[in-house]
């Protein structure tokens, strides 16, 4: 067996290996530290009418969602239906769990896909600016704006566009997924665009601190290498050389960069939701936490590990195929 192929075949199984073992650990994590808060599914579960409820009452909607049973048998049966392929019924939304993930997750992904895309090229963007413009004004303007977002929590960037471009001006919704009351199938295009801009503005706005100041990073070592020089001797401005040279060199760990922060960027969506009451998988994710909801916050907690999980995969097998020099050297450990 070559080299090289040894190298996939411990790759592939290597993942495969990590993947099996994460997922038990992350829905045991996530079922222990439900089961230890102090909200009381039934409570959540009669809301309003919690007082209303009485103790036989109670006992019964216990019984029904297998609450009345100990944490570790109810893990257990949870874990036997998912390896049979049923994740369970959702407490809040009275559906079954797959079905309420299928709805949510093709909300959740429109807004990170153009969150993703737009802080990838806005950052790579001034990225390469300020690398090329080393020392300016121009780069010390950029690193404050980067160094601003980095530090910036999600809720208050998605109050801050709410309250200025929602309220303000009126220039977008200022929440839902779509016009109140209108069923999803009726929503058109451009309702679904306008509903999306504020919570995508602000994800695409604190994702692009990290992409802009590693691509920075990058260009600088490009712009003072010897072809660069060579570049410069031969008449080229240095936007010019950044470009002929760098972009090339800058891209790669950029997007590398991109698909690693996969989790960031499902965090942050979790928060920016909940702040625009887009009905999301960050939503959910909020409402099945402080109500209690263990099987809808068990099959999250596998969604995101799956999420989490593919980014990374991604971002290790871009670095692999394209760049030769860390496949050689992987190749070679093996």
């Amino acid at each position: 067996m070559s080299a090289a192929r040894r190298f996939w075949t411990r790759f592939v199984v290597g993942r495969l290996i990590r993947l099996v073992v994460l997922v038990p650990l992350v829905a045991a994590s996530a079922f222990t530290l439900l089961s230890i808060s102090p909200i009381d599914p039934v409570r959540a579960y009669v809301g309003d009418r919690a007082n209303k409820v009485g103790p036989e009452q109670a006992a019964l909607i216990a019984a029904k969602w297998g609450l009345d049973q100990p944490p570790l048998v109810r893990l257990e049966k949870w874990a036997g239906n998912v390896v049979r392929g049923d994740l369970g019924n959702s407490m809040i939304f009275r559906a079954p769990v797959a079905d309420v993930l299928t709805e949510r997750v093709r909300a959740s992904l429109a807004l990170m896909a153009l969150a993703w895309i737009f802080s990838g090229l806005i950052g790579f963007a001034l990225g390469i600016l300020a690398g090329a413009f080393e020392g300016t004004w121009l780069d010390r303007a950029i690193r404050a704006y980067a160094f601003v977002l980095a530090s910036a929590p999600t809720f208050w960037a998605a109050i801050l566009l709410l309250v200025v471009f929602a309220v303000e001006l009126q220039w977008a919704p200022f929440c839902c997924a779509g016009p109140p009351g209108m069923a999803i199938g009726e929503i058109g295009i451009a309702d679904r665009l306008a509903h999306l801009a504020l919570p995508a503005a602000t994800l695409s706005l604190l994702g692009v601190a990290q992409v802009t100041l590693h691509t920075r990073d990058k260009l600088r070592e490009v712009m003072a290498s010897d072809y660069a020089m060579l570049g410069f001797a031969q008449g080229l401005g240095r936007l010019a050389v950044a470009l002929r040279h760098g972009l090339r060199n800058a891209a790669v760990p950029a997007l590398m960069l991109q698909f690693s922060h996969l989790g960031e960027l499902f965090g942050g969506s979790i928060l920016a939701e909940t702040v625009f009451a887009y009905p999301g998988l960050g939503q959910a994710t909020v409402l099945a936490g402080t109500r209690g909801d263990a099987p809808l916050l068990l099959g999250i907690a596998i969604f995101a590990a799956f999420f989490v999980f593919a980014g990374n995969t991604v971002a290790d097998l871009l670095q692999h195929l394209l760049d030769p020099r860390q496949r050689r050297f992987a190749e070679i450990e093996t």
